[in-house]
């Protein structure tokens, strides 16, 4: 099976969500443009319809069959799960939300702005009485990122609460190589193995930089890295600075990465590739991944392609709003049900056996409990496409699923250190009003689709591109967004 893993650097939503946690990502990127539609039926005034994003496993119907018994045994509802393919999830959830459709439950898109538009239910007190032991179990960053005015609205997946960049490498190389990479922890120390790999691989590339390749190490951007302006959080956390301009986070990896393209450890076109180079094959050397706590180190990545991963960080794990955003679930402010939709996120963050059947999918075909608690063994009918399942990360609550054998006593034990040492972005809470910047912060996004692939794939010399970016930046107006960024950050930060 061909296995589209992660296709470059992003620090987007696709290549962060396809890090996370226990789940079969392959699937959904190999359906990222298409739209699933579920075909279980439902939507009479006993219903619940929650929208999902991604690919509908193959046996949908099946899966929900088992589930529904369980949620109207303790609810007394029943939950449609219709999916909205990745490509299209965004422009549809759009169009449904200015309709006002009619729907209760959905995987939140710009979640932000529909939050202060006002499409979603506040969920403040209503989480407190009908989902307390979901709230309980929530990491404080879950409920700073997502506090908007001092109202909650939406209702978190726990699972990977941080996230780490890592070069990760292909073991085949590594073993012909006899390559020790103990000690590479920033992209300088990858030169040695880079050169080897050009050397004597022709048909393998070195550093599988493309269009959407990011290095930047260390930096919690404000809107998005397509809008430089963010923390350095290695430096002052109290400023907003533009990474092109200040800090070391990003400007030595721009010459760095120059230096690699003209020794050819880079693609000649890098900067327009969207070449996947898939996890599983050896045509590529290093990549680079997101990971978090619940992916057990390189555990998924080794179980999703049967080769022995091995991946070393570059940056600190931080709890940022992105992360805290990752996967929301909101109710509709038009729902009917919202009593009972919020019912319906608790059961399926609290119910370990109605979140496992969901994830692993049907239990003595596709896993089987082990003799040690809390454990499964994967079984034959895990592998079969028609015997799916749904993915964790974008579902409920991690921390109660049961955890397949394959994964150490160690890694579980590093998962529960590394989640309370993480640190907090000092963004975190901070909710940036944009309504006085918004047509600067088009013009800075239009600039920066001009300039930032080139730059960060080392395809242009960032002495000679850099001024010049900046110049541009400047026409487009950051300085003003900056400003009115910066103030609200004093502001934010005089009232904490």
């Amino acid at each position: 099976m061909k296995i589209n893993f992660k296709k470059t650097l992003v620090r987007g939503a696709v290549a962060l969500l396809c890090g996370a946690a226990l789940v079969g990502c392959g699937k959904l990127a190999s359906g990222d443009s298409k739209e699933s539609e579920s075909k279980n039926t439902g939507g009479d005034k006993d219903t619940v319809l929650m929208y999902q994003v991604g690919v509908a496993p193959e046996n949908l119907d099946e899966l929900m069959e088992i589930a529904n018994k369980r949620i109207e045994d303790e609810i007394g509802v029943r939950l449609k799960i219709q999916y909205i393919g990745w490509g299209d999830y965004e422009k549809k959830m759009s169009v449904i939300t200015s309709s006002g459709e009619n729907y209760d439950i959905a995987f939140a898109s710009d979640y932000l702005n529909n939050a202060q538009k006002g499409a979603y239910a506040d969920l403040t007190e209503l989480s407190k009485e009908f989902a307390p032991e979901t709230m309980e179990q929530l990491d404080e960053a879950y409920i700073k990122g997502n506090t908007i005015d001092g109202k909650l609205y939406a209702i978190p997946v726990n699972a990977n609460v941080y996230a780490q960049q890592m070069f990760t490498f292909n073991p085949t190389f590594l073993d012909k190589y006899d390559m020790d990479i103990s000690k590479v922890s920033k992209l300088t120390d990858l030169e040695p193995f880079l050169q080897t790999i050009k050397d004597n691989e022709p048909g393998v590339v070195p550093l599988t930089a493309g269009s959407g390749w990011r290095i930047e190490k260390d930096i919690d951007f404000l809107i998005g890295n397509n809008v430089p302006l963010g923390i350095d959080l290695n430096g002052d956390l109290t400023k907003l600075i533009n990474p092109y301009e200040e800090g070391d986070g990003l400007l030595p990896q721009l010459d760095t990465m120059h230096d690699y393209y003209k020794k050819g450890f880079v693609p000649a076109d890098a900067a327009t590739s969207q070449t996947a180079y898939n996890t599983d094959e050896d045509t590529w050397f290093v990549r680079a991944e997101t990971q978090g706590p619940y992916d057990y180190g390189d555990y998924l990545l080794q179980r999703i392609t049967g080769k022995d991963i091995q991946s070393k960080p570059f940056t600190k794990p931080a709890k940022t709003v992105a992360q805290a955003r990752m996967a929301n679930f909101v109710i509709s402010n038009n729902s009917k049900k919202k009593e009972e939709s919020m019912k319906v996120l608790n059961l399926l963050n609290t119910d370990p056996e109605l979140l496992n059947g969901l994830v692993y999918g049907v239990e003595g075909r596709n896993w089987e409990k082990t003799d040690e608690e809390g454990r499964v063994r994967l079984l034959e009918g895990y592998q079969d496409p028609k015997s799916g399942y749904m993915s964790a990360w974008n579902l409920a609550n991690n921390a109660i699923l049961y955890i397949d054998e394959a994964v150490t006593d160690e890694q579980i034990e590093y998962k529960e250190k590394s989640i309370k040492e993480a640190e907090e972005s000092p963004l975190l809470g901070f909710n940036f009003v944009t309504d006085k910047v918004k047509t600067e912060i088009t013009n800075v996004n239009n600039v920066a689709a001009q300039y930032t692939a080139g730059l960060q794939t080392g395809s242009v010399d960032p002495k000679k591109v850099v001024p010049e970016y900046l110049e541009k930046l400047k026409e487009a107006g950051l300085d003003k967004i900056q400003e009115e960024a910066q103030k609200q950050f004093d502001e934010f930060n005089a009232n904490k």
